[in-house]
């Protein structure tokens, strides 16, 4: 296939969030729902697909950047010294133990032998909820474009009424050598590419690959306490896997809406409640939002600002085990705008500022002076 890192428009060193990222991007554009009837679209789609398939899984992607998925061996150089006895091309390694683990790297440390069994790729998918949901759990419905094996041909890629043959070349093994006696390498067969089979008549459905691309809608339980950002995981739902292997996951990522009155702090949520500097003083008992309504709390005499008083276990349900948060409530003090009193207030103001004559600042004036 084309490169793909050009397929997805990233460079080599691109993160792992920058090709996730990409992928989505093109996938969104691309999608077959988006561009019904477009065959040129589609094949943007599965271009698109392959290409994550390989830089979205970091196990291919190390094998692909060192040229072990399927990619002609280049280069050269004896690892015993004197003229290449590939006569050529061929990989240069610098023991023995490499160059059989250079063979077991691209086969599943197996050297060779028939295709190989594998596990689908991992899916994801972004659900959006509301604060209110995030705290008392949801049920959402999600879409998610899949590859899974094709109704037509039933996985095998050839047309119905026809089976794909052995590959006469590597005789079923996806293998073949290169050069001679001890010295000869396996490298993926020429002719099937690996697969150790070879459709003459491709499925007119999958196109020969054995896969289509399908969208299937799941229910997926959101838990109470979920926080923003949570990856949920639904077993079993992600891409099928290859020569009978399992499928893979569906990891759903949770976007939690921000509440107008409570922050999330960890566990626990937060609110800012403002308090009169009387009140502060005095003390009071004032009223306050909680999850379950209007809640009063007590507001000690001489309370200052950044006091946190807590209700403990009204919070959020905990994200692991059982319980709940708290909610804390961070007391602000509101100092009016001097130029907004009346004068009644002013002089009250004034009334005690008189009677209020100690200096706050003495100690630390005091403790600076030694």
């Amino acid at each position: 296939m084309t490169d793909p890192y050009k397929v997805l428009g990233v460079a080599k060193n691109a993160s792992e969030g920058e090709i996730k990222k990409a992928y989505r991007s093109l996938a969104r554009k691309w999608h077959p729902d988006q561009n019904a009837g477009n065959e040129q679209a589609e094949e943007k789609f599965k271009e698109v697909q392959e290409a994550y398939d390989i830089v979205g899984d970091p196990k291919k992607r190390k094998e692909f950047d060192r040229g072990g998925l399927n990619i002609p061996f280049t280069g050269g150089g004896n690892p015993f010294g004197g003229a290449n006895p590939f006569g050529g091309g061929g990989v240069k390694f610098e023991n023995i133990g490499d160059i059989f683990g250079g063979v077991s790297g691209m086969f599943g440390g197996r050297g060779g032998g028939r295709q190989r069994v594998e596990r689908g790729r991992d899916l994801e998918a972004n659900v959006a909820i509301g604060f209110d949901q995030s705290i008392n759990g949801t049920e959402v419905s999600v879409s998610v474009p899949r590859r899974e094996t094709c109704d037509t041909c039933h996985g095998n890629g050839a047309a119905p009424g026809t089976s794909p043959k052995t590959c006469p070349r590597c005789q079923g093994t996806g293998v073949e050598s290169v050069g001679q006696g001890m010295f000869s390498m396996s490298q993926p067969c020429s002719q099937c590419h690996g697969k150790g089979q070879i459709v003459d008549s491709p499925c007119k459905t999958c196109r020969g690959e054995g896969t289509v691309v399908k969208t299937r809608k799941y229910r997926v339980k959101i838990p109470a306490g979920v926080r923003d950002g949570a990856r949920i995981r639904v077993a079993g739902k992600g891409e099928t896997g290859e020569n009978g292997g399992a499928a893979g996951d569906l990891f759903v990522v949770v976007n939690v809406s921000d509440s107008p009155v409570f922050a999330r702090k960890g566990e626990h949520l937060e609110v800012k409640v403002p308090v009169t500097v009387t009140e502060a003083i005095r003390g009071a008992t004032i009223e306050v939002p909680t999850l379950n309504g209007i809640k009063q709390i007590k507001v000690p005499a001489g309370t200052k600002p950044g006091t946190v008083i807590r209700l403990k276990g009204e919070g959020p349900a905990h994200s692991k085990g059982s319980g709940h948060g708290d909610l804390r409530y961070r007391i602000e003090v509101e100092i009016p705008n001097a130029n907004e009193l009346s004068k009644e207030q002013q002089d009250a103001v004034d009334d005690l500022a008189s009677v209020l004559t100690n200096n706050p600042r003495e100690d630390l004036l005091a403790r600076s002076a030694r």
